[in-house]
Parts: C-alpha cells; sequence; structure tokens
C-alpha cells in the first residue's frame, strides 16, 4: 500500500479522534426542561403556616429536599387537581428518588380550606403530599412573596364560588433557592429530568 495513503488514512483518524475528545471536553452541560431562574438563585420566600396536626410547618426546614410548590383550593374543578395527580405520577416515576421530594398545595381558598381539610383533599392524591392553609391575614402575603394572582367568581355550578389563579408550579432547590417553574401540564417526564438532574448536581 502507498505510504502515502497510509499517512492520510493515519492523519484523518487523528483528526476524527480529536474531534470527538474535544467534543466530550466542552460538550453543553445537561439543560433543564422548565423556566430557569436567572442566577444569583433568588431564595424562597419563607412559609410558615400550621399543619393540620397542630405543628408548623416551615419551608427552611426543608432544606435538602426538593420543594414542589403549587398553590390552588380543595372546591377547584379543573387545574388543581389535574396537578395534583400529574404530581402523583411523577412520584411514581421518581421511584426511590421521590423520597429527595416533597410536594406542598397552599391554599387560595382560606374562608373554606381548613389545615386539615386540605392535608386531607392532597393526602388522598399521595401520602406525602402536605396541604396548607390559614387566615386570610397569614396567607396574603404568601401569595404576594409567589407573585399569586388569585380572582373570585360567583358560579351556579356546584363548585360554588370558583377562584381563579395562577397556575405555576414552582421548584425550589435542595438550597432552598428558587431554581425552575412550571407550566400548567408540563410532561412529567420534564420534570423528573430536572429533579433528577438537580439532586445529581447536589451531590457532594
Amino acid at each position: 500500500m502507498d505510504k502515502k495513503l497510509i499517512w492520510i488514512g493515519g492523519g484523518i483518524f487523528l483528526l476524527i479522534g480529536i474531534a470527538a475528545a474535544l467534543s466530550i471536553i466542552f460538550a453543553a452541560p445537561p439543560s433543564f426542561r422548565g423556566t430557569l431562574y436567572g442566577e444569583p438563585f433568588p431564595p424562597a420566600a419563607e412559609i410558615a403556616l400550621t399543619k393540620a396536626d397542630g405543628e408548623t410547618f416551615r419551608l427552611s426546614d426543608q432544606r435538602g429536599k426538593i420543594v414542589l410548590l403549587f398553590f390552588g383550593y380543595t372546591s377547584c374543578p379543573d387545574v388543581c387537581p389535574t396537578t395534583l395527580a400529574e404530581m402523583k405520577l411523577l412520584m411514581n416515576e421518581l421511584g426511590n428518588t421521590s423520597e429527595n421530594v416533597q410536594v406542598v398545595f397552599v391554599s387560595v381558598d382560606p374562608d373554606r380550606d381548613t389545615p386539615q381539610r386540605i392535608q386531607a383533599y392532597a393526602g388522598n392524591f399521595y401520602p406525602t403530599f402536605l396541604g396548607l392553609s390559614g387566615s386570610l391575614e397569614e396567607l396574603q402575603p404568601i401569595w404576594t412573596d409567589y407573585s399569586i394572582v388569585r380572582e373570585t367568581v360567583e358560579s351556579d355550578s356546584a363548585f360554588g364560588v370558583i377562584i381563579n389563579h395562577t397556575a405555576r408550579l414552582f421548584l425550589v432547590d435542595t438550597q432552598g433557592n428558587m431554581r425552575l417553574s412550571y407550566a400548567y401540564q408540563t410532561p412529567v417526564e420534564d420534570i423528573a429530568h430536572d429533579i433528577e438532574l438537580l439532586l445529581k448536581q447536589a451531590q457532594p
């Protein structure tokens, strides 16, 4: 075989090897699928509300876990039950990893949602889900901190008063920072992907 062809062939293989190595070294990091907050990531505003068992829940006590935070109410005809059902699917999708995730459902309807009622409602979807409520005076600052918009609408349906509200899922990372948010009915697989990626990044 012509030595020139051998050198050319070897050079081509060398270039391919270098290109492959560079692509590995400079590969873009895995991307998140939710809406990412800009760096420096803002700390999640504190949530302190009395749980159904009389103990106080504090968001700041959840460090080390990923918190999925959603605002809604137990008389909601569609958005809230759909979202909580999807959160159940998410926990099943995560398997053992779900131990590192806490779903928190905060009421936008203090007139009807007692702590006991909202906890029973959330717990019907998945045993570890937390439902939280409180007085208007307690909840209003929390809604403001998370930019939750709510509008009360009179209805003739069996649901009674309808409350239109922000239907966005917030993800608080293991350090207590706002990292991602998700639009209504974001695929469960996308949220699971982001959680697994965050947990992997959090490992020492």
